[in-house]
């Protein structure tokens, strides 16, 4: 894999945590994801120590709070599914603020909202802390699919060339006087965004040509293989067995 992409998520720094290999964070990520969860919605104080455990790790890496809020304002559609669920959802009903909601609403709302905000964040710490090449050698560590990982890797290699294809095409548009202000305009938009398909199809063409020319027999080489030593493998686990420990309790109480 060639030169990776810097993307806004990550955040530049030498922290223990940014120096962990790839492959050890996304595991950790997800075996922690896995753990809250199967934690029961009714264990509150479970979920405010895990929230504990991301700030904690947050720290480690100085990820600034503010940062890391302002990247999870991606669930907001979360949210608003959540806040709707405790007047949809059938069940006893108990009165707040003059409301009618629903008791199983609520415990609903509050599993999606806690569950998905850890994952969510613990995914934030993820990206904040590995560069997106990194990620990819570290899935390809983890044997996944050499085909998905090519996928991906080609998706961000050429998402900002078809982004930027757009632009020029839109900036055509705008100075030959054309303006989207209604339905009426919805065939030309239609066609730019034909136009668009047949540009990129055409560009990956060229670019399997170029690789097919040079060799490529349908796997990717690995020039700098990351690995991991049983100290770096503890360090990452510390976190979803912390976890697990927390969400065991929580079955026992």
């Amino acid at each position: 894999m060639g030169a990776g992409h810097a993307h806004k998520l990550y955040r530049h720094g030498h922290s223990p945590v940014h120096q962990l290999p790839p492959h050890c964070k996304l595991a950790a990520v997800f075996c922690f994801v896995i753990v809250v969860v199967s934690t029961p919605r009714e264990a509150v104080w479970a979920f405010a120590l895990y929230g504990v455990l991301l700030a904690a790790v947050a720290g480690v890496a100085r990820i600034p709070a503010g940062f890391l809020l302002r990247r999870l304002l991606i669930e907001i559609p979360f949210v608003a599914f959540a806040v709707l669920m405790p007047f949809v959802v059938p069940g006893d009903q108990v009165r707040f603020l003059g409301l009618s909601l629903s008791v199983p609403g609520l415990w609903g709302a509050w599993n999606v909202l806690a569950k998905g905000t850890l994952g969510v964040a613990a995914s934030v710490i993820l990206a904040s802390t590995t560069e997106l090449r990194s990620l990819l050698l570290g899935l390809q560590r983890l044997r996944l699919p050499p085909l998905l990982v090519q996928i991906a890797s080609f998706m961000i290699r050429y998402g900002d060339v078809i982004t930027d294809e757009m632009r020029r095409m839109s900036i055509a548009r705008r100075s030959r006087g054309f303006e989207a202000r209604g339905v009426r305009h919805w065939g030309v938009l239609a066609k730019s965004a034909g136009a668009l398909f047949i540009r990129s199809y055409e560009r990956g063409e060229r670019v399997h040509l170029a690789m097919v020319s040079r060799g490529y027999t349908g796997t990717m080489p690995v020039i700098d293989e990351v690995t991991a030593s049983r100290a770096q493998w503890s360090y990452a686990a510390a976190l979803p067995l912390t976890a697990l420990a927390v969400c065991l309790l929580g079955w026992t109480l």
